[in-house]
């Protein structure tokens, strides 16, 4: 128990540094432009096709269905979109090529911590039929 609330506060932590990545993004006066914000529509959407696939599906073992191939093709579509997004704003010259790396870093850092999130807590009890 108390092993996973370390890890816990170390995803928490990890999460916060790429989120400051974003910001300083946005809010370092030599980039000052708030167009890389919607990266965080990306962080949002990116967990609930796992959720789902673990609410509607036995789970991730190896006989692999439909359901959790699909969640898996989203999830992926979610997270590239999320890092070419920024190489797009910068392509186009609406957002510089340093607040590009600063974004690409913090997408690299917020999806290591969500997918670290969904590792450590893999095995846990909670029961999603629940919801």
């Amino acid at each position: 128990m108390f092993q996973k609330i370390v890890r816990l506060i170390g995803l928490a932590f990890a999460c916060a540094l790429g989120v400051t990545f974003l910001v300083l993004a946005c809010a370092l006066p030599q980039y000052n432009n708030w167009w890389p914000m919607f990266v965080l529509f990306f962080y949002l959407l990116s967990p609930l096709p796992t959720v789902a696939a673990r609410r509607f599906s036995d789970g991730y073992d190896s006989s692999s269905s439909a359901l959790v191939e699909l969640c898996i093709f989203l999830t992926t579509g979610v997270v590239i979109s999320a890092i070419g997004l920024p190489v797009v704003l910068a392509h186009t010259q609406v957002i510089q090529w340093g607040a590009c790396a600063l974004v690409v870093s913090g997408n690299i850092v917020v999806f290591s911590t969500i997918l670290g999130y969904f590792r450590v807590f893999a095995n846990d009890d909670m029961d999603y039929s629940s919801w």
